[in-house]
């Protein structure tokens, strides 16, 4: 547990956050792959949420992206995001900064109305945030396996499946 001291603040993302939240998410994953995904969807407006950490020094430390995936048939009704991707900075993982990330991501996606959460991630990581690899099995699109997993936001919405989803453009570098 880290000393509430050292909690970094999480808040929406502003436009002046844009070069921290890049260099922030390149030394994470240690190349530009992921930080040129986020500007992409930024720019072509399919983010629906992003949050930042940033440390009692005023220093970016973390971000996270949900952007819009499509519903195909039945699966047009939801409001389905994508988590991806989320970034903390090297010297700050292992921490807590990702997961207080994720659950306040997750919990502003659910005061919106969002319905279903994907995320393409490590199976022993997402599950205890309660994406399950299983219900995931019930949405067809381009990625499958165990570290694609879902998360329902509302009871209901398991009802809903199986759907067929598509994600944004910028994903396709990742297929």
């Amino acid at each position: 547990m880290t000393h509430p001291a050292l909690e970094p603040e999480i808040r929406p993302a502003t436009p002046a956050d844009e070069a921290d939240i890049s260099l922030v998410t390149a030394t994470a994953f240690g190349d530009e792959a992921e930080a040129r995904l986020v500007r992409e969807l930024r720019s072509c407006g399919v983010l629906v949420l992003e949050r930042v950490a940033v440390d009692r020094d005023g220093r970016l430390v973390g971000h996270i992206a949900f952007s819009r995936v499509t519903g195909a048939g039945a699966g047009h009704r939801l409001s389905i995001t994508c988590l991806a991707p989320v970034s903390v900075s090297p010297d700050r993982q292992r921490g807590g900064v990702g997961s207080a990330l994720i659950r306040a991501g997750l919990e502003a996606l659910r005061e919106q109305g969002e319905d279903l959460v994907l995320v393409l991630g490590h199976p022993d990581y997402y599950p205890r945030f309660g994406f399950d690899a299983k219900l995931a099995q019930k949405v067809s699109g381009p990625y499958a396996g165990a570290a694609f997993q879902a998360l329902a936001l509302r009871d209901e919405v398991v009802a809903a499946l199986p759907i067929e989803v598509t994600f944004a453009t910028p994903f396709q570098v990742f297929e």
